[in-house]
């Protein structure tokens, strides 16, 4: 097959947002003014459960981290995953370079923009209409493996050493992910072909966003509330500005992100597979 024969839809263009934030205007453009979900369901105290990878790989007969991983899954289809065995100075290079890409001048980015038609690129994504409220960010989106799928302008054409700590990145999170989905399939109870077979086209998107300043951050939301339609979504938080909240029962949980940690949330087709 050849290299970018997939699609995964298109969205509108759309003001770039680190542009717009550069200007000197009194008040947020009316496309980006949100209401505030937590004033209307409020916020909650709970925090979301941590799992340690090292000891979901123990061989203990009975091991108390993967009911802790059946219960995470269950009640709250969100964890922080420590201990997950990526190398923390791969990751601390990758949130360097990702900082770096979208500290680039804008003619710079522009070379990786989203294409008509394709939702691939530099650019934002879900755009429908033009009168839709818009996320106050940026993202770079594009498809990482397996590698025949990967858009020639976009990966394979990024600024050293960017290219290279990406895609070593991409393979380190497909190796976890395998884990994680093979200690889900323990604590189900299911067997493990079972599990693969709802994932054996191995597909891995990445997607990058940048939330830049606001100076009426009340009024915006850097991504507004949805539920992740794909397997798993492995989520790294490049600083420590928090701002992700998920929706447990009628209340939003803030999530505080641990050091060294991902977040892990499961998204509506694994969630589907195993009902």
């Amino acid at each position: 097959m050849e290299s970018g024969m997939i699609n995964l839809g298109s969205s509108l263009k759309v003001p770039y947002v680190q542009e717009l934030a550069k200007e000197k205007f009194a008040s947020v453009p009316p496309r980006y003014i949100r209401p505030d979900p937590t004033k209307l369901h409020g916020v909650s105290t709970e925090e979301i459960p941590v799992i340690d990878m090292q000891r979901l790989l123990s061989d203990e007969s009975v091991n108390p981290e993967l009911e802790k991983l059946h219960f995470a899954c269950k009640e709250w289809g969100f964890f922080q995953l420590i201990n997950h065995g990526v190398s923390s100075s791969l990751v601390d290079k990758l949130k360097l370079e990702m900082q770096k890409f979208f500290n680039l001048t804008i003619e710079e980015k522009k070379r990786f923009a989203q294409e008509p038609g394709d939702v691939e690129g530099y650019g934002q994504v879900f755009v429908v209409s033009e009168e839709q409220k818009l996320d106050w960010a940026d993202m770079f989106f594009m498809v990482t493996l397996p590698t025949h799928l990967r858009k020639s302008h976009l990966l394979p054409n990024l600024p050293l050493p960017f290219r290279e700590t990406l895609d070593q990145y991409s393979r380190e999170l497909k190796i976890l992910a395998i884990k994680v989905l093979e200690q889900m399939t323990k604590a189900l109870g299911m067997k493990l072909e079972d599990m693969t077979m709802l994932f054996q086209e191995g597909l891995q998107s990445m997607r990058m966003n940048n939330y830049p300043p606001c100076p009426q951050p009340e009024l915006v939301m850097g991504l507004c509330p949805h539920s992740d339609a794909d397997g798993l979504t492995i989520v790294l938080q490049v600083n420590d500005v928090e701002g992700l909240q998920i929706k447990k029962a009628a209340a939003w949980v803030p999530v505080v992100p641990l050091r060294n940690a991902f977040i892990v949330n499961v998204g509506d087709i694994l969630e589907l597979g195993i009902m």
